[in-house]
């Protein structure tokens, strides 16, 4: 199997380094590309100092789906697998990817085994049934395409700063392309047990809008769903603020970023749908610009012209 693995990172020297080293011990021979922006903390000199990266792009945008496209357009490989900076491929990830391809798949996914003082999670399947679509979701961080699955949707979305990966699922989805889970395509990703992180909850509404009325339009079972879970979220907060880890100002607060962002979101979405009126319902992917790249270092082999 002919494997690209691109690994989008962004200050994220010392994790990024523990990702290439499981790479390289597991998967040898795998063409790696590092797709880099802009990272401030010496990421470009330790991956120019390794000699199992293959190619490093350095971008100016701070957008995880530029730096997946970037990292595609890269690629060389006939199936493209999608790393995060922060986790290590276990040792039956690349058997585990060539058997399901080989079975007919069009992308892989499996389990992220996350690593707290607790012990460890992992995560399971997950599915969805919207308008009569069955949507089968992948983690960003641990999944790999077939050349031909990538490229029919175009790439990723880089109109979405967050939910790239389940925008990705639901085009797919809608081009009746197959998603695999395999247990075996495992990864390892270490965790803090930290609570109370806060919550961007303009820029998750506005994502989750923006992928339902983008692929689905602007139908009640796009609004109903997103309304569900801001209703979730919020009984969620007002559970905080009962037991006094919230204060009642932050959580109204909250409810006005959530209503600003399912309205920007609606609207961006309706109009990236009349963008793209095919099943692609990409108008901001691949192949809609060339400049993602600011720097460019390979290290594959050139073959020699022919005299």
């Amino acid at each position: 199997m002919d494997l690209s693995v691109v690994v989008p990172t962004l200050n994220g020297r010392e994790p990024l380094s523990d990702a290439l080293d499981a790479v390289a011990r597991y998967v040898p021979d795998a063409e790696v590309v590092v797709v880099n922006g802009p990272s401030t903390d010496g990421t470009t000199g330790m991956v120019c100092e390794r000699d199992d990266v293959s190619a490093l792009v350095e971008i100016s945008d701070r957008n995880l789906n530029v730096a997946r496209n970037a990292g595609l357009a890269e690629a060389t490989g006939e199936v493209i697998a999608f790393l995060g900076e922060e986790v290590a491929v276990e040792e039956s990830w690349y058997d585990g990817i060539r058997n399901a391809i080989a079975d007919g798949a069009d992308v892989v996914t499996g389990p992220v085994h996350r690593m707290v003082r607790a012990g460890m999670t992992t995560e399971t399947i997950e599915t969805r049934t919207i308008a009569g679509r069955d949507v089968t979701y992948f983690s960003g961080v641990n999944v790999a395409f077939t050349r031909d699955g990538i490229e029919a949707v175009d790439g990723f979305d880089e109109a979405l700063e967050t939910g790239g990966a389940r925008d990705c699922a639901h085009r797919l989805a809608g081009l009746e392309r197959s998603i695999t889970w395999a247990p075996e395509v495992a990864v390892r990703r270490e965790d803090s047990d930290e609570k109370g992180v806060e919550r961007d909850w303009a820029t998750k509404y506005r994502s989750l809008s923006y992928r339902m009325v983008k692929n689905y339009g602007p139908r009640l079972t796009v609004f109903r769903r997103t309304i569900h879970d801001a209703v979730r979220d919020a009984r969620t907060a007002g559970g905080n603020v009962a037991s006094g880890d919230t204060r009642p100002s932050l959580w109204a607060s909250c409810g006005k970023e959530v209503a600003k962002g399912i309205a920007k979101g609606s609207k961006d979405g309706l109009v990236a749908r009349l963008r793209d009126r095919d099943e692609t319902r990409n108008p901001n992917g691949l192949s809609d610009r060339a400049d993602r790249a600011v720097e460019r270092y390979d290290w594959r082999e050139v073959e020699p012209e022919m005299e």
